[in-house]
């Protein structure tokens, strides 16, 4: 066994072992504790600047965020450009696109824009005679006064008072820095124009006319125009015209006619009085000089039965017509009564467009299905009360090209019409027939007909319904 005094020894030593390994310990922890509190002390400094950084960028975006939040709920609609309102100002209506001039200047400014005055259409109404908004007088003063000179496609819509036309030649007459590509000329109602002193409108019409040097398109139906002032038409004009419309005008001749056919040589559509048709204006619209017509409408009209004396036109003219001119759309309208019919349809003529706005014989349609070959179209107002199988059918088989028919007042057995819809085919693409027309019989009532004839169409049909009110 070890003496009292070998174990005190030993007990010290362990003792000053244990106390230098708790000085390395502390030592350690001491260094680890200060490297950490260093470290954590630049940590939060760099998540400090991080932050500060963050928050910089945060309050920035948020500007931004805010910036743009702010110029969509506030927009300056005085910045928008001015195509934009110009555009949108094309869809509105006159007053509500003045009533949207007195937002801003910018506005104000895009409603005097020349492009908005290019086209207008003057509505001159008297209240005692006309339920219609007339164009206020105010604004026609500023038209003449800041846009005369941009108008080019107008128009003059009038009723059927004496007021109304005089008020439209005075603002003709007034258009002395105009260049106009169209003119349109149009009664409401009964011709109020031809009430004026012919001098008058002459007068106010010759403004035009001279200043406009390229008229395209002249529509003056049931006007007091004559020939003097078509020779100042032509004279100015003679280059540009392509249209002229110009039925109903009982002081043009048919010399007149032919200063614009022979001198035009762009003419496209006519439309003119039957009365003012002749062999000779055919023979000149034939010569090689005249490009060909695409449109001729012919209105063939009598006011008082038996007090109009028609013409014949011969049938070589109407083939050196058709030879110059193949594709030509000849629609003729006719408003005569049955005893004034003799002088037409007697040989072949090429119409393609076919209208009766009265009653019509039997006969007259049994000849239009043996000297129309060429028919297109083929609207019968009204007929009796005599079936009109046969000629229906007689059409179906001779007129080829035949693809719109409308029958008001006449009668015609369901049989013959499903027939004639079998004939023509799938190419009736018009077909109005009102439902008092059909007459049932043995092979279809009214409830059949309508499968029979889609079968034939290709598509849908029913016949037209009267209105009950």
């Amino acid at each position: 066994m070890r003496s009292a005094a070998g174990s005190r020894q030993v007990l010290l030593g362990l003792k000053n072992e244990v106390e230098k390994h708790q000085d390395k310990c502390c030592s350690s922890v001491f260094h680890d504790s200060m490297f950490r509190m260093k470290r954590g002390r630049k940590t939060n400094e760099a998540n400090s600047s991080s932050s500060e950084e963050t928050t910089e960028k945060e309050s920035k975006r948020h500007k931004v965020i805010d910036k743009n939040t702010i110029v969509v709920q506030s927009p300056d609609w005085a910045n928008l450009l001015q195509d934009i309102i110009l555009q949108v100002f094309q869809y509105l209506p006159l007053l509500d696109r003045a009533h949207a001039s007195q937002v801003c200047r910018s506005w104000n400014q895009v409603f005097h824009m020349p492009d908005l005055w290019r086209c207008f259409e003057f509505e001159l109404n008297q209240p005692a005679t006309s339920y219609l908004r007339a164009t206020h007088p105010e604004l026609i003063k500023q038209i003449i006064k800041r846009h005369s000179n941009h108008l080019q496609y107008v128009s003059f819509k009038v009723d059927s008072s004496k007021e109304s036309a005089e008020a439209a030649c005075d603002i003709l007459s007034q258009l002395v820095n105009c260049s106009l590509k169209t003119l349109g000329l149009i009664s409401t109602a009964r011709p109020s124009f031809m009430d004026l002193p012919k001098s008058h409108f002459i007068s106010a019409l010759t403004v035009v006319f001279v200043n406009s040097k390229s008229l395209s398109s002249l529509k003056i139906d049931d006007t007091p125009v004559d020939d003097p002032s078509l020779k100042v038409l032509v004279a100015n004009n003679s280059d540009t015209l392509k249209l002229l419309k110009m039925s109903s005008c009982p002081h043009v001749s048919p010399a007149g006619i032919l200063c614009v056919a022979d001198q035009c040589h762009g003419l496209r559509e006519l439309a003119l009085n039957y009365h003012l048709l002749s062999d000779e204006l055919l023979l000149a619209l034939s010569s090689e000089k005249h490009v060909r017509l695409e449109h001729l409408r012919i209105d063939v009209v009598s006011e008082n039965p038996g007090q109009t004396q028609f013409h014949t036109i011969q049938k070589s003219s109407w083939d050196a017509f058709i030879k110059h001119s193949p594709k030509v759309n000849l629609v003729m309208y006719f408003f005569l009564y049955e005893e004034e019919f003799d002088p037409f349809f007697r040989y072949e003529i090429p119409v393609t467009h076919l209208y009766f706005g009265r009653s019509v014989s039997k006969d007259v349609l049994g000849r239009v299905g043996m000297t129309c070959p060429r028919l297109v179209e083929l609207v019968v107002c009204a007929n009796g009360l005599r079936p009109l199988d046969e000629e229906l059918i007689r059409i179906a088989e001779r007129c080829k090209y035949l693809s719109a028919v409308g029958l008001g007042e006449c009668e015609v057995s369901c049989s013959a019409f499903v027939e004639f819809v079998k004939m023509c085919g799938g190419r009736l693409s018009q077909l109005s027939i009102m439902e008092e027309v059909l007459i049932p019989d043995q092979k279809y009532s009214l409830e059949q007909i309508h499968w029979e004839v889609s079968k034939h169409l290709g598509r849908v049909w029913f016949p037209d319904m009267m209105p009950t009110w």
